[in-house]
């Protein structure tokens, strides 16, 4: 179509889009529907391409439908500027299932981003996605179903607040991975969410990093810096509460074959969250994750993990200004395996040890929002 609003006036409860995507390459375009419940463009015959709705296009709001059973992604926005995605539903209506599709709501390389009152459902990769983007604003929204709930990739600016992770196997995820266009992610905060019980069994297809996410992680930090994470609710995760780890759990050579790629976490901030239960049942078929079995000894995680590798050239000591701080978080507890790669030294598990802070990080600003 031309630019313009554009509405799916019918209020029948599903569409059938047949058995091809929908692409979308003009800026300026506004898709609404009449609710998420109400307006459904359904996919379950669709046998060609890689996701239900592809759009490359500027000035992009898609609000108030839902679109469900995509062969491959659902709704993927790529290299693109001003995106909202507002009161969205994207579900596989199976259920957790290898064979979904990965990406539900999937805006990738764009800039100005916002993703609000959405709800995502049944992804075998990540329910709400983020990657390789600038200036996001992830609210109000919902994952449920998915291997990885809301997650931020090799991102800069991101503000994921007021949203619920339940249910999934991972629920809130602040990833950075090698080899990408955006080669670290940072500037991120997480506030005012709640991942409770995200204790689905992992069912990502073989290979996918996200494969790698024990099964009961409510929050999962890898390979990111400057990262405050605050007044959150944590709330029995079966493996671990929060997660952080570095890439070279992974790959021990990753700095030397992407030079650009930095793995270590770095100046982060975990103050004034809640932590209830969690760790009672740990993922024990996802021991290479972090080795936290076979290093623990134990039947149950603490609330906060760290695989306690740091860069090398710090002498084994992060200086104040990388640090990893915590504090305030009730009666949370904590360790870090203080890892070299996958081999570790003696644990740290007196949060005292972690006892500082780090200057606020500023909200992200999108015009118009």
């Amino acid at each position: 179509p031309s630019a313009g609003d554009y509405r799916l006036r019918a209020t029948s409860v599903a569409v059938d889009r047949g058995d091809a995507a929908l692409s979308l390459d003009v800026d300026g375009v506004t898709i609404r529907g009449a609710g998420m419940d109400k307006s459904i463009l359904t996919f379950k015959n669709q046998t060609s391409g890689s996701e239900g709705i592809l759009v490359t296009a500027d000035d992009f709001t898609i609000e108030d439908l839902a679109v469900e059973d995509t062969v491959g992604d659902s709704i993927k926005v790529e290299g693109s500027t001003n995106v909202a995605f507002r009161r969205v539903r994207v579900e596989w209506t199976n259920g957790p299932d290898p064979e979904n599709g990965a990406y539900g709501l999937y805006p990738v390389q764009c800039t100005n981003v916002v993703i609000d009152g959405s709800v995502a459902i049944g992804a075998s990769d990540a329910g709400i996605y983020v990657g390789q983007s600038h200036n996001i604003i992830v609210k109000n929204s919902r994952a449920e179903y998915n291997v990885a709930g809301i997650e931020i990739e090799n991102s800069i600016g991101a503000d994921v607040f007021d949203n619920v992770a339940r249910n999934n196997t991972g629920g809130l995820l602040v990833f950075s991975l090698p080899g990408l266009q955006v080669p670290n992610g940072a500037n991120i905060r997480v506030y005012n969410n709640v991942s409770e019980n995200n204790n689905t069994k992992n069912f990502a297809p073989e290979g996918n990093i996200v494969g790698e996410v024990p099964t009961g992680t409510g929050f999962m930090l890898l390979s990111n810096s400057l990262i405050e994470i605050f007044d959150n609710t944590f709330k029995d995760n079966d493996s671990a509460n929060f997660i952080i780890a570095s890439y070279v759990i992974f790959n021990s050579k990753i700095t030397e074959e992407s030079p650009k790629y930095y793995p270590y976490p770095e100046t982060i901030s975990v103050h004034g969250n809640s932590f209830v239960g969690g760790g009672q049942n740990p993922d024990k078929e996802n021991i290479n994750v972090l080795g936290i079995m076979a290093e623990l000894r134990v039947q149950t995680f603490p609330d906060i993990v760290w695989d306690g590798n740091k860069n090398p050239a710090h002498g084994g000591v992060l200086p104040d200004a990388a640090r990893i701080c915590v504090r305030d978080n009730g009666d949370a507890d904590m360790v870090s395996l203080e890892a070299e790669g996958l081999d570790f030294g003696t644990l740290i598990d007196d949060i005292k040890a972690f006892d500082c802070t780090h200057p606020r990080l500023d909200a992200v600003t999108i015009p118009g929002e």
